[in-house]
């Protein structure tokens, strides 16, 4: 069980909080991780009675919830934990009376999840501060993106942290939260089979890919704005990249681990002039069909502008600069409306010295993330029958099936207990934030000086063209 806490849920009507807070602190509930004294606090601007925001919580967890998880005392248990205070997040005053609201402390740590829109963060961090609510045990959560550029991400931790101790900012990747991606920390440092294989001298290429197959839906206001390098790559690929290539820390703790991701994002090659044009592709996708439907084209979207030239796809030919990693290159890739949900990571080892066999060798790891988690690997073996004839097969762990008796935590479940117990392991630290953009910005610079237009894809394909040649010059292809 957790500290006794209030829960405060900036932006308590959002999908955010109601699609995956709510259902995950629900679970929490019930799995009695969270201390009986706890209070769930959604705030938001609309003028709701707490009677018609706990129906409409209800509604989402129900939506949310399997079936059969679906405790109904539960349920009564926890929503009488549940409360709804109306205010505008802008609005000073509002702080004033959110504090009267909450009273002293009394031994509570107040935990303030920001799931709004990033603009907000700065001025709800200012206010908590002068409304005396920041005190030395508050916690604050950040959902990305943390800014637009370095400029202006380095200027919200600046004001974040003259409010809160970078002990107390806890910026959420909700990517770190799944099963598989923590599962690829025991995969490289839990088994003494792999270590001498994961470098440049075995491995050929590493492919990072977070494909999906919805649009921008009711994010257009936000997506034109952001688009995928900004919404996806600045931050999801690239903690993926850091995993997979980070050295062993001295021990599983906090700040060793994070010391090893931020040293690959500095060591990361940056892609400036003409390498923008020879390493990175970007795409935009048209009207296409998507499981037999018709969908219209990005610019025909809500919210979109119809000139935009914002990506919605974008691919990678990445270099880390150390002595594990010289002369690999890491494809990232990630777009919206493509022909399936996916998001896998895979090693490609380089071939045997001498190729006695015909047939082909495809010695892979994959790592696969959604839509099911599984870990294979891929070996050649022979095929029954007369000859030396070769054929791939999977050396295969289904997670679901291998642990079929526990529930699946979904990735706020442990983020959010990772907030409660005070483990910062799973969250991005400040330089980390600042290094990633760092390596990013050129790479929008780029863009705009080259005059570099999206390329445009069919919806229900895998992108543009264009990007099968990050991997063609090197004669490889993208694992379908």
């Amino acid at each position: 069980m957790t500290i006794p806490c209030d829960i405060l849920v900036f932006g308590g009507t959002g999908d955010l909080a109601l699609h995956k807070l709510l259902p995950a602190l629900y679970h929490l509930y019930r799995e009695a991780r969270l201390h009986t004294a706890v209070r769930i606090i959604a705030l938001a601007r609309r003028n709701l009675p707490r009677n018609d925001y706990v129906k409409l919580a209800e509604r989402h967890c129900r939506a949310q919830v399997a079936r059969q998880d679906f405790d109904e005392d539960v349920w009564q248990r926890f929503s009488a934990r549940l409360d709804y205070f109306p205010m505008d997040a802008a609005q000073s005053a509002d702080f004033g009376r959110l504090a009267r609201y909450l009273g002293e402390p009394g031994g509570l740590t107040r935990i303030f999840y920001l799931a709004t829109a990033p603009k907000l963060f700065v001025p709800i961090a200012t206010h908590l501060r002068i409304a005396g609510l920041a005190d030395s045990e508050a916690r604050i959560v950040l959902e990305k993106p943390i800014g637009h550029s370095l400029e202006s991400a380095t200027a919200i931790n600046e004001a974040i942290g003259a409010v809160f101790d970078e002990s107390q900012v806890f910026r959420i990747d909700h990517y770190l939260g799944k099963e598989t991606v923590q599962n690829l920390m025991a995969l490289r440092f839990a088994n003494a089979l792999l270590e001498p294989v994961w470098r440049n001298g075995q491995v050929d290429h590493v492919q990072i890919s977070v494909c999906e197959t919805l649009g921008v839906e009711n994010r257009g206001a936000y997506y034109d704005r952001a688009g995928a390098t900004r919404d996806m790559l600045q931050n999801h690929l690239l903690q993926l990249l850091c995993l997979v290539a980070m050295e062993p820390p001295s021990q599983f703790e906090a700040e060793a681990v994070r010391d090893e991701k931020v040293k690959i994002l500095r060591a990361l090659k940056p892609i400036t002039g003409q390498d923008v044009q020879d390493k990175t592709v970007r795409g935009q996708y048209g009207a296409g069909k998507i499981g037999g439907q018709e969908v219209p084209a990005y610019y025909f979207e809500k919210d979109v502008d119809n000139d935009s030239d914002t990506e919605t796809f974008v691919a990678v030919q990445a270099h880390i600069d150390n002595w594990r990693w010289a002369g690999v290159p890491f494809y990232l890739r990630t777009g919206k409306r493509m022909a399936r949900r996916s998001s896998q990571i895979v090693i490609q080892f380089k071939p045997v010295p001498h190729e006695l066999f015909s047939g082909g060798q495809v010695n892979q790891l994959l790592i696969q993330l959604q839509p099911d988690e599984h870990i294979s690997l891929r070996m050649m073996t022979k095929s029954p029958g007369k000859g030396m004839r070769l054929a791939p097969v999977e050396l295969d762990l289904n997670l679901a099936q291998a642990f079929a008796q526990t529930r699946r935590w979904e990735a706020y479940e442990r983020l959010l207990l990772d907030v409660l117990e005070g483990d910062s392991t799973l969250f991005m630290r400040r330089d980390e934030v600042e290094a990633a953009w760092a390596w990013i910005d050129p790479i929008l610079q780029g863009w705009e000086e080259h005059f570099q237009a999206p390329r445009p894809y069919p919806a229900g394909s895998n992108g543009p063209e264009q990007a099968n040649s990050l991997l063609a010059r090197q004669g490889q292809a993208w694992h379908a």
